[in-house]
């Protein structure tokens, strides 16, 4: 299985992330329970998204997600 690369973008249309590849390529909305991986401390670590009061990827302290490199 051949994974991509992107970052997250919030899209406020639908209240969710999506991870933007390109330009004009996303992946088309993430959902709770949805496994990742994010690039932090200088390399990937497994996680999934999910929703409390707010979007969260489980194990990863971030203040925002926004821009987060990470590859599905």
């Amino acid at each position: 299985m051949t994974q991509k690369t992107g970052a997250l973008v919030f899209n406020e249309h639908t209240d969710r992330y999506d991870i933007r590849f390109d330009v004009a390529d996303y992946y088309g909305g993430l959902h709770c329970g949805e496994c990742l991986e994010v690039f932090t401390g200088g390399k990937w670590k497994p996680t999934r998204i999910e929703y409390g009061d707010n979007w969260y990827l489980v194990g990863i302290r971030a203040e925002d997600l926004n821009g987060l490199r990470v590859r599905i």
